[in-house]
């Protein structure tokens, strides 16, 4: 290493990509010449191949540090990579590495441990970890509760949550709920497909859901097997072992339809059979919370 006070000649590349789809991570990094020594505070990255001109610049408390045997670029204490419109914040970023016969080197993995927000203008998703693969643009965050904030829907989940960039779905797994205007449907998985709005908002339009779903409104408790939650008309569908409660009141069949918006819920006799429903008279209404 240089001697203290020697100026840096470092060059880092492109780190963070925002396409407007939701939180993403991208991909590439250039290296400094042999012993230079890397300003901890904030090092200004300018973009490589195939990232643009927009700068990257990235702050760590506790230092910016190169492993070189290792490839490993670590960012330390309260660190923070920002490139225009997404922002990752975490108290470590590690990204890793490999180099090219050309002498230039590319990210194949980066990771974002603890406390880790990663913010674009439409999403905003969190947790205790984050592990982005770069080649498939897959973003997995974990630990407790691990979250995605969208404009007008929450998602979260006990085990883990995944973003899949290029099929623009994410995927809740273990207690997973989707929550709109304190509607909520819950499942083992659920799986959330998104698209953007004409005012440029990545927006959630559905939801698949599947094993042990339930769906809470302020009057109904609804359960089926897997479940299809169309957004943008608030209609839940239901299908497989159905059943309504409604305080002591219950309705079983093969299908049913719960309408988020204005409390309706609609049940559907089996091929072949009929609904059974068991009213308890005198029963007061309860709430679906």
């Amino acid at each position: 290493m240089t001697g203290a006070g020697a100026m840096a000649r470092a060059v880092l590349g492109s780190m963070v990509r925002g396409s407007g789809r939701g939180p993403a991570l991208a991909v590439l990094l250039g290296l400094a010449s042999a012993g230079a020594a890397v300003d901890a505070r904030a090092q200004a990255l300018n973009m490589g191949a195939g990232g643009g001109n927009t700068p990257i610049e990235i702050f760590a408390d506790n230092g910016i540090e190169w492993q070189q045997d290792n490839l490993v670029f670590l960012a330390k204490g309260n660190a923070k990579a920002v490139r225009g419109e997404v922002t990752v914040l975490a108290d470590q970023l590690t990204a890793f590495y490999t180099e090219r016969k050309d002498g230039t080197t590319e990210i194949y993995r980066l990771d974002a441990d603890g406390t880790v927000r990663i913010k674009s203008p439409s999403q905003v998703a969190s947790g205790d970890k984050a592990v982005y693969d770069v080649t498939r643009e897959i973003l997995v965050l974990s630990g407790n509760r691990p979250n995605l904030v969208t404009p007008d829907t929450r998602i979260t989940a006990d085990q883990q949550l995944e973003y899949w960039e290029q099929r623009q779905m994410a995927v809740a797994r273990g207690k997973a709920e989707a929550e709109k205007d304190k509607r909520r449907v819950r499942a083992d998985v659920l799986a959330a497909f998104f698209r953007k709005t004409k005012t440029g908002e990545n927006k959630v339009y559905r939801v698949d859901a599947y094993d042990n779903v339930s769906v809470l409104t302020e009057r109904d408790r609804a359960y089926g097997d897997r479940g299809v939650y169309n957004v943008e008309t608030g209609i839940v569908t239901l299908t497989g072992s159905v059943r309504i409660e409604r305080g002591k009141n219950e309705l079983q069949g093969c299908k049913a339809e719960v309408n988020l918006n204005t409390g309706i819920s609609r049940l559907f006799s089996c091929p072949g059979g009929r609904t059974k429903g068991t009213l308890v008279p005198g029963a007061k209404e309860g709430t679906g919370k």
